[in-house]
């Protein structure tokens, strides 16, 4: 990690619980772009799957495939371009609108897309490389058309599509539109549906939908019955963003999911100077449509600014767009540099501590963090200023409890912020994830169970779901039900293959139900990944276990599945 730029604070630890407060949302993950190739909808089958472009469904057999949305939009542009080779570049420009990616990031998503179709790197029966040209899916593919969106959804089994609506009002903030004409705007248009729904997510009466789910649907035209449908929502609220020069416009409309009727709209106009009296305005009358019984005391702490300083949240946000660009040392790196200067123009910017601490969280994962002394008191720091400035703001507590357990190893007190961030704000779906980690740790897994059900109805579109899912299947791997914690793990390696986290708990599950050969099989995909992982190395990785009879339990498991002292 580099050392440039960062933040001096003086590394004393003396929290007091008395300052516990909070404000924010989501947990961090990559802005997904769904965007539709061509014009019609269409199904491609190939040996036994069929792909759907209109339900945005990939099936083996009967059995539907969990496909991350930027996986499948990768799929779709390799079937659709079937009869040419298709340069890295042509993937970058369809899938990420030209952002600049990693090659790991690319190499991941390909791997990803292979795996879904039970294809890999080595066989490539389907999708085949062409060393220096690029990429070609060479499946014998047969294509059929069907009705547009419309017509095929009074065919969507709802029982099998629908989530159960909450008993309290629900809402999902969709992405706004950006209507400056210029891409570099998009993270401000991204932005400003950060905040809204961070406003809406502290009102104990709404249940909110995650950022992470919703934009999911950013680049896709979609009917907003079928939101209410897949996210288990009663209300959406679309909009857009117009800002030019000193000036900006925000249009909102609200609508009822299940009967598509507009029960609200409003255009906001104001100087860009006073946008977040704009994001104030539009938030109050939001709540006051759906929810009119929110007292008047909740609608003033929802609308607490981020900072005053118009500069510091432009490169907060321009952190964000980087941070969501996952995947590379270079790109954590670099939102971390942005959240520091944001700090360094407003050093009572709470959010941005929370989200410099999450970028060692994401390094210290990745095994791009040493974990030094000079960087874990730079956490330490980070948290500790957090804290002490973070009045209302929830994900600084939340995020900054999870780097507290996870890179300082001060587990007791970083699950003590995560606690404090649920009781303030329980809409926060990264708070209910983080949760779920600490309890593991604490050696709660049934409570750990709970709080990541929690996390995953909350954003059930969430990018980042791989890590709800294993950190369910560590859960169970816990309290001794293996079948079911190699089940989870299995998901979530559905959803990313790579995942060291998710592999290790496959392992070690499936060695502990006596599955030995699928065990070592996982054990080899880990060690082709991590070459260096070994049971003595394993204290690197793990999470600061409270119970010594858990950390036996888990260097058993993956003992039996063949990793080697």
């Amino acid at each position: 990690m580099p050392r440039h730029e960062r933040p001096r604070f003086t590394c004393s630890l003396h929290f007091r619980h008395r300052q516990l407060n909070l404000c924010l949302t989501g947990v961090l993950e990559p802005r997904c772009s769904a965007a539709a190739w061509g014009d019609g909808s269409l199904r491609y089958l190939f040996e036994n799957y069929a792909f759907d472009t209109d339900r945005r469904e990939l099936r083996r057999g009967a059995e539907l495939v969990a496909i991350p949305p930027q996986v499948f939009d990768l799929l779709d542009y390799l079937i659709r371009n079937r009869e040419h080779v298709v340069s890295k570049d042509d993937l970058i420009d369809a899938v990420w609108k030209g952002r600049i990616v990693s090659e790991t990031a690319l190499t991941t998503r390909l791997n990803a897309a292979r795996s879904a179709i039970g294809d890999s790197g080595e066989k490539q029966r389907l999708i085949k490389t062409l060393p220096r040209k690029g990429f070609r899916f060479i499946g014998l593919v047969h294509e059929e058309k069907h009705e547009s969106a419309t017509a095929a959804d009074s065919r969507v089994e709802p029982e099998r599509r629908a989530l159960a609506l909450p008993n309290k009002p629900s809402i999902a903030v969709m992405p706004f539109e950006n209507m400056s004409g210029d891409p570099e705007q998009e993270y401000f248009a991204d932005g400003m549906v950060e905040e809204i729904t961070t406003a809406l997510s502290h009102f104990r009466q709404l249940f909110v939908i995650a950022r992470n789910s919703s934009f999911t649907y950013k680049g896709r035209a979609v009917d907003v019955k079928q939101v209410g449908r897949e996210l288990g929502v009663r209300y959406v609220l679309e909009g857009s963003v117009r800002k030019a020069e000193n000036r900006v416009r925000i249009t909102g409309q609200l609508v009822d999911t299940a009967t598509g009727a507009h029960l609200w709209a409003e255009r906001f106009d104001g100087a860009l100077g006073d946008i977040f009296a704009l994001q104030d305005q539009m938030t109050e009358r939001v709540v006051g449509a759906i929810a009119p019984a929110v007292e008047k005391a909740e609608i003033e702490r929802a609308k607490r600014k981020p900072t005053d300083s118009l500069d510091a949240y432009s490169l907060y946000l321009h952190g964000l767009a980087k941070f969501y660009q996952y995947g590379s040392p270079e790109a954590n790196d670099g939102a971390l540099l942005l959240f520091n200067r944001a700090i360094e123009l407003d050093p009572d910017f709470a959010s941005a501590y929370g989200r410099a601490a999450t970028c060692y969280v994401a390094a210290k994962t990745n095994g791009w963090l040493l974990s030094s002394p000079k960087e874990v008191a730079e956490v330490a720091s980070l948290v500790q200023r957090g804290v002490d400035v973070g009045k209302d703001d929830a994900f600084a507590f939340a995020a900054g409890g999870f780097a507290l357990a996870f890179v300082v190893r001060d587990l007791g007190l970083g699950a003590a912020l995560i606690d404090r961030a649920l009781v303030l704000n329980p809409n926060l779906a990264g708070a209910w994830s983080f949760g779920g980690w600490a309890k593991v740790w604490l050696g709660e897994p049934e409570a750990a169970i709970d709080r990541f059900a929690r996390a995953m109805r909350l954003s059930p579109l969430d990018p980042f779901m791989a890590g709800m899912q294993a950190g369910s299947a560590y859960a169970l791997f816990f309290l001794g039900r293996y079948d079911e914690a190699a089940s989870w793990a299995a998901m979530a390696l559905q959803n990313n293959p790579d995942f060291q986290t998710g592999l290790r708990v496959h392992a070690a599950s499936s060695a502990m139900a006596g599955r030995l050969e699928q065990a070592h099989e996982v054990i080899a995909r880990l060690r082709q990944l991590n070459p260096s992982q070994r049971i003595s190395t394993l204290s690197d990785v793990r999470g600061p276990y409270r119970r010594t009879e858990d950390v036996s339990r888990y260097e058993e498991g993956l003992r039996r599945a063949g990793l080697p002292e």
